[in-house]
C-alpha cells in the first residue's frame, strides 16, 4: 500500500485538494489531459489556449477594413468577414450576436497528423502524446462560445473524419447536451480513387448535428398533394401521387447533375426530369432510391400531353402525410471535386484550396435547417463555401438569409481566397472558359480582430469604448453614418431606426439636440465609468429611446468568457 501512496508523497496540501475535487467531478463523459494540451504564450498573439487561470492582456475589438466593402443593393442585409483568430472573433460575437444566430456551419481541421492542425502556433504532428487532448482543448473553448449565440431554435453543423469523429460527439454531447443530438449525416464526398488508405477506399466523412434546444426543427420538404389526398389506391392501400421531379429550390439539372438520369416509362422509353422552366430538371431522389421505388413497385405513371410522368407513391399510416423525410446517407450530393471544379471556375486556376466543400452540400444543410431569413455564421470559413450557398440560396428563393464568416488569413486564405471568392461571386466573373457569370448580389463589411488593454483602468475603458463603435453598429444592424461629431458622438441611421454613439459625457446636450432633427427611435450606447448609464441627462429627450452603458454592456460578457 505504501507504494500506492510514494507518489503522492511530495504533493502539496493545495495540490492534494485538486486532485480529490477532480475525482469527486469526474463522471461518465470525455476527460483529456487540459492541463499538458495547454502552454504558456505571448497573450497578445494566442492567449485563449493559455491555463484557465491566466488573466489575459487584451480584449478583442473590431476595425472594419474599408476599401473592402461590397455594397450591391442598399435594401438587402449586410454580410460579415471578420479576420483574425476566431477565438477572438467568437468573443466579439457574443457580444453582438448572442443568441441570434439560427444556423452554425463549421469545417475545422480534422487532426490528421499531417499539417492541418495549428495549435499554439505549431502544427501537431501524429506523433505529439497530447494531439488528442490538445484539439479537444481547441474545440472546446470554441464551441461554447458558439453555443451562446445559437437561437433556441438554431443548431449546428460540424464536419468531421474518422479520427476525430468519436471524441468530437462526446464533447458535443456533453457542450449541447446529448438530448440535443438531432442525428448524424454521412457524406459520400468522393467517388473511388482513396487507393493510399491501408485497408479500404474512404470515401464518406460526417456532419454531427446538434440543436440549441427542443425549440429546434428540421424543415422536411413538403409534398405538393396530386389532386384529392390519397385518392388512389391498390392490393398495398390507399396512396397519393408525389412528383418525383424536383420542384421549388435548386430543381435545375446543374444544381445536382447526378440526379439526372433516365428512367424507363411503361412503354420502355426513357424519361429524364423536367424542371419547371421546361428545361433539363432533376429528380427528388438519387439513382440507388430510384431503383428501389422501381424495385417494390412504388411508382406510379401517368401520362400526360404523350408524355409518361413518374410519381412516388406515398401510403396513407396516421394523419396526413405532406413530409418527405431526407435520408440520413447523402449518397448522391455533390463531392469535393464539385467544390474544387466551384473554385477553379471562379479563380481561372486550380489548387487554389485543398478539399473545398462544395456549395451544394452548406445549401442542404440551409434549407432543412432554417427559413429564408435565417443568420447562418461559419467560423471556420476557409475558401468562403458557406457565403456563396447563402447568396446562391437567397437569388433562388428571394431570400433574406445572412451570412458571417470568421477566419484568420494563414497562408492568405482570407484576403487571398475568402474574400475574393464573396468579391466575384457578389459582383459577376468571368470564369475558366472566359465566359461572363452574373454576379448573385449581396452586401459585405470586412473587419480585422484588433485588441485593447483588458486590466480594469479608466484608461483601458476609454479605448474599448473608442474603438467599439463597429461592433455596436454590428450589434444593431445599423451602419449608415448619418451624423459624425468626431469623439463627441455619431449617429447612424437605418430606415426609422437609429444608433447613437456617445463617447463624452459631456456631449449628451448637443447629442439630444441633433437627435430631435430626425424622427425614429434611438438606442443609444453612452460613456459611462460605472455599469449605470447617465438616464437623467437623457429626460425630456423627444425621441423614443433605449439607453445603454458602454463599456460596461460589453465588459460583462468578457469578464464573463475569460473569467478575468
Amino acid at each position: 500500500m505504501a507504494k500506492n501512496h510514494d507518489k503522492y508523497k511530495n504533493h502539496s496540501r493545495e495540490e492534494l485538494i485538486d486532485e480529490l475535487e477532480t475525482l469527486k467531478k469526474k463522471k461518465y463523459g470525455l476527460v483529456w489531459d487540459k492541463k499538458n494540451s495547454q502552454e504558456m504564450l505571448d497573450a497578445f498573439v494566442n492567449w485563449e489556449n493559455v491555463p484557465e487561470n491566466f488573466t489575459p492582456k487584451q480584449f478583442p475589438v473590431l476595425k472594419e477594413v474599408k476599401n473592402k466593402e461590397i455594397e450591391t443593393d442598399k435594401t438587402k442585409p449586410v454580410n460579415l468577414l471578420l479576420e483574425g483568430d476566431n477565438y477572438h472573433s467568437l468573443a466579439v460575437l457574443n457580444f453582438t450576436h448572442q443568441n441570434k444566430v439560427d444556423v452554425i456551419y463549421i469545417d475545422p481541421p480534422y487532426n490528421t497528423g499531417n499539417n492541418d492542425f495549428i495549435y499554439n502556433d505549431k502544427f501537431i504532428d501524429r506523433e505529439d502524446p497530447f494531439r488528442h487532448s490538445k484539439w479537444l482543448s481547441f474545440m472546446e473553448k470554441r464551441l461554447r462560445l458558439a453555443k451562446n449565440l445559437l437561437k433556441k431554435s438554431g443548431v449546428i453543423f460540424i464536419s468531421i473524419n474518422d479520427i476525430e469523429v468519436a471524441q468530437l460527439k462526446m464533447l458535443c454531447d456533453e457542450i449541447f447536451d446529448e438530448n440535443n443530438f438531432v442525428g448524424a449525416l454521412i457524406w459520400r464526398k468522393k467517388e473511388g480513387g482513396g487507393q493510399a488508405d491501408a485497408y479500404f477506399a474512404t470515401e464518406h466523412e460526417y456532419i454531427l448535428v446538434y440543436a440549441k434546444s427542443k425549440n429546434f426543427k428540421w424543415l422536411d420538404e413538403e409534398i405538393p398533394i396530386e389532386e384529392a389526398e390519397f385518392n388512389k389506391e391498390d392490393e398495398n392501400g390507399k396512396f397519393t401521387a408525389v412528383k418525383l421531379a424536383k420542384w421549388g429550390n435548386t430543381a435545375r439539372r446543374e444544381d445536382r447533375p447526378k440526379m439526372y438520369y433516365s428512367i424507363k416509362s411503361p412503354e420502355g422509353s426513357g424519361v429524364y426530369p423536367v424542371a419547371p422552366d421546361g428545361g433539363d430538371g432533376r429528380w427528388r431522389v438519387g439513382k440507388k432510391r430510384m431503383d428501389m421505388l422501381i424495385e417494390k413497385g412504388l411508382i406510379f405513371w401517368q401520362k400526360k400531353e404523350n408524355k409518361w410522368l413518374p410519381y412516388e407513391k406515398v401510403y396513407f399510416s396516421e394523419g396526413e402525410v405532406k413530409k418527405i423525410k431526407e435520408r440520413s446517407i447523402l449518397f448522391d450530393l455533390a463531392t469535393t471535386a464539385d467544390g474544387t471544379n466551384e473554385l477553379t471556375q471562379i479563380f481561372g486556376k486550380k489548387d487554389i484550396f485543398p478539399n473545398p466543400k462544395p456549395t451544394e452540400l452548406i445549401k442542404f444543410f440551409l434549407l432543412y435547417g432554417a427559413k429564408s431569413d435565417a443568420v447562418i455564421l461559419d467560423f471556420f470559413a476557409g475558401s468562403g463555401t458557406t457565403a456563396q450557398a447563402v447568396l446562391n440560396l437567397n437569388k433562388e428563393d428571394k431570400g433574406n438569409r445572412k451570412f458571417i464568416l470568421c477566419t484568420n488569413n494563414e497562408n492568405g486564405i482570407c484576403t487571398d481566397v475568402c474574400y475574393p471568392r464573396v468579391y466575384k461571386v457578389a459582383n459577376g466573373y468571368k470564369d475558366s472558359k472566359g465566359d461572363k457569370v452574373a454576379g448573385l448580389g449581396g452586401n459585405l463589411k470586412y473587419f480585422k480582430t484588433d485588441f485593447v488593454g483588458s486590466d480594469s483602468t479608466d484608461k483601458n475603458k476609454r479605448d474599448l469604448v473608442n474603438k467599439s463603435t463597429e461592433m455596436i453598429c454590428i450589434k444593431e444592424d445599423i451602419f449608415d453614418l448619418v451624423v459624425d461629431k468626431g469623439q463627441d458622438f455619431k449617429i447612424f441611421r437605418k430606415d426609422k431606426r437609429f444608433l447613437g454613439v456617445i463617447f463624452d459625457i459631456d456631449a449628451i446636450s448637443n447629442f439630444k439636440k441633433e437627435a430631435e432633427k430626425n424622427k425614429g427611435n434611438f438606442v443609444v450606447y453612452c460613456f459611462s465609468y460605472t455599469e449605470a448609464a447617465p438616464e437623467k441627462e437623457f429626460k425630456g429627450l423627444k425621441n423614443k429611446y433605449f439607453l445603454k452603458p458602454i463599456p460596461a454592456v460589453i465588459l460583462r460578457i468578457y469578464l464573463e468568457i475569460f473569467k478575468k
